[in-house]
């Protein structure tokens, strides 16, 4: 089965004070190259900011890349505002330094799957292609 790639929308989304993109940077432009339509929203993302521009895009991917210890915090006031503004079907994905006991946390809050350092930009691409709703 092909995959239409251009047909898929992901936000990628640098959420709180985590200074750190070039991972987020690098996920994006892999993203971008595999023929997704990728949007960047740059470091220090409230999860206000964050969820205005998923609803605004109205994209059905949002990655969150938190490096800063904060994920337990973010990611599930992100994934709630974003569903109750109607972005029901969106897929969540988090990517970096998460500690495996909070994966069960931030699975229950509604991410679908986690990518720690070390993670292959192809099994990202193969998980989105395989996952990501089409609508």
């Amino acid at each position: 089965m092909s995959v239409d790639r251009s047909k898929i929308r992901i936000l990628i989304a640098k959420p709180g004070l985590d200074g750190h993109d070039r991972g987020a940077k690098v996920i994006a432009r892999a993203l971008r190259d595999a023929g997704f339509e990728v949007v960047y929203t740059g470091l220090h993302q409230t999860p206000e900011m964050i969820i205005n521009a998923a609803v605004d895009e109205d994209v059905q991917v949002i990655g969150m890349s938190v490096l800063s210890g904060a994920h337990n915090a973010l990611v599930p006031e992100v994934i709630s505002g974003v569903q109750k503004q109607g972005l029901t079907d969106a897929l969540f994905l988090v990517g970096g330094i998460i500690p495996e006991e909070d994966f069960d946390f931030l699975k229950k809050a509604g991410v679908q799957m986690i990518f720690t350092p070390g993670a292959s930009l192809e099994k990202i691409i193969e998980y989105i292609d395989e996952n990501a709703p089409r609508r």
